[in-house]
């Protein structure tokens, strides 16, 4: 199940992601956030993305599907890094922060799949629903559900993009590989519609 979060947790998380970017414009580095002065629920760890748009096209998205740090201390520094250390994207530019769109997709337990070959995995899918992780060996990658639509909700198109992303070759099925399925909950909001968190936040 995808994990919820309350209304006024989603509006602190968003504040302390807006929080990471604005650090960055400002020439600063990540924030220093007070895990003890967080909401109680964004003190657990957490697996979450955060997806940075500037008028619709990609400027970043850096994220984690395994939980590690607490949520409320992650989702600053990932928005910091999407915004500033994507390496496939050029950082963001101060005039472009009116027109950003942050999106945080929250990740909810990884689901071990059985499937044996590239058809016992497609027969699996589930389109626009499932995110999933492949890995063998130290080659890994994974897409979050949203990469559905961009791909037009086809199952092999899914797998073989996944594939090049992870560096295998297309319907490749070596011994040993590995594969879970997840659910996210997403969250979108303009930048500029993020109330600022004051300065005790960092």
């Amino acid at each position: 199940m995808a994990p919820s979060l309350s209304p006024d947790d989603v509006d602190a998380l968003f504040g302390l992601a807006d929080l990471g970017v604005r650090a960055g414009l400002a020439g600063e580095g990540v924030p220093r956030v007070d895990r003890e002065g967080l909401r109680p629920a964004l003190r657990a760890p957490l697996g979450v993305f955060v997806t940075l748009e500037v008028g619709g096209a990609l400027n970043g998205c850096i994220g984690s599907v395994v939980p590690a740090d607490p949520l409320g201390l992650a989702v600053p520094s990932l928005a910091w890094r999407a915004a500033f250390a994507d390496p496939r994207l050029p950082p963001l530019a101060a005039e472009e922060y009116p027109a950003l769109e942050i999106k945080l997709s929250l990740v909810g337990p990884l689901v071990p799949m059985a499937a044996g070959s590239e058809g016992e995995l497609l027969a699996e899918l589930r389109p626009g629903v499932d995110g999933l992780l492949v890995r063998w060996g130290t080659a890994n990658a994974t897409f979050l559900p949203a990469v559905w639509h961009k791909l037009r909700h086809d199952p092999t198109t899914f797998l073989r993009h996944l594939w090049a992303k992870a560096g295998l070759p297309p319907g490749h099925w070596p011994p040993g590989m590995e594969a879970w399925r997840y659910e996210t909950v997403d969250h979108r909001r303009r930048a500029v519609d993020i109330p600022r968190l004051g300065a005790a936040a960092r």
